[in-house]
């Protein structure tokens, strides 16, 4: 059995990592309201973006543009959206799973664009080809980072390096609920069965191709950008359950030291009691 001091040293300890938890759980609240806010302005937009942009390309089935068309031989790149920092559950790791757990895929097929640490330094352990690695703007996410990025991938896309491009990335939907999910970008896929129902003709000015060269780049670097707000949010959430589940285990461990130190602490004083009441039988 532990003793009393032992017992006190370890309740202390636990109590300063609660006090550490708490802090903790409080910072990822503040941030939480500030990136569930901007994630709640931003997907409006980005969700019409989708919707809109899949809707005008069923339209244009006949159009045979690089955008739109498969290619075979290349790799598959994929932006890789995770944190810098950890304490935020399955947050990083469940995404990471995305890349690992994906029985179609191979290794040596990927190349991977990575925004965050956390998911850049598992992936590398795990052997795969790190070709981007932009840590710091998933710290303060702008449209400039996504428009870089976007950039990046089209330009691997469109001389033929990668025949696709996806994004990995956590969906915020509530404080407590928030799935990772792997959305292609490139090329643009479109509902066969959605084109057979519209009869109406689609007009373009200037020509298909030339609106497609101004309206995919928009469109990807919008789901980038959205991507972005909501893994933010999704991060911060994470983190302030873990560290909500952290605070209320860190309780019940204190109280379950109190009632080893009390009992420890009643033995002592029974055990003290008894030898004084044999010393002063022995004595009498």
């Amino acid at each position: 059995m532990a003793s009393m001091r032992d017992i006190k040293r370890r309740k202390g300890s636990i109590q300063s990592t609660q006090q550490i938890t708490k802090a903790m759980k409080l910072v990822s609240t503040v941030k939480l309201q500030h990136a569930k806010a901007a994630a709640d302005r931003s997907k409006a937009y980005f969700q019409c973006m989708y919707e809109t942009i899949r809707n005008i390309i069923s339209r244009m089935s006949h159009v045979d543009h690089k955008y739109l068309t498969q290619v075979s031989g290349g790799k598959k790149a994929v932006l890789v959206i995770t944190s810098n920092r950890g304490l935020a559950g399955g947050y990083n790791s469940n995404v990471v799973k995305l890349i690992t757990g994906h029985e179609a895929w191979k290794k040596e097929d990927l190349v991977l664009y990575c925004v965050g640490s956390r998911g850049r330094e598992a992936l590398h352990r795990n052997g795969y080809e790190i070709r981007e690695a932009a840590s710091d703007v998933i710290e303060n996410p702008a449209y400039a980072d996504a428009m870089q990025l976007c950039a990046q991938l089209l330009e691997a896309y469109e001389t033929g390096e990668v025949s696709e491009v996806y994004l990995a990335y956590t969906v915020f939907k509530n404080t407590v609920s928030h799935d990772p999910v792997l959305l292609k970008l490139l090329p643009v896929e479109h509902d066969g069965q959605q084109a057979a129902q519209h009869h109406a003709l689609m007009n373009f000015e200037p020509k298909e191709e030339e609106a497609l060269e101004q309206i995919i780049p928009k469109y990807v670097t919008s789901l980038i950008y959205g991507a972005f707000m909501e893994a933010l949010a999704s991060e911060n959430a994470a983190r302030m359950q873990a560290m909500d589940s952290a605070t209320s285990n860190a309780e019940e461990m204190i109280e379950d030291l109190s009632l080893a130190y009390n009992r420890a602490r009643q033995g002592s004083i029974t055990q003290e009691l008894t030898e004084i009441i044999a010393g002063a039988e022995a004595i009498s």
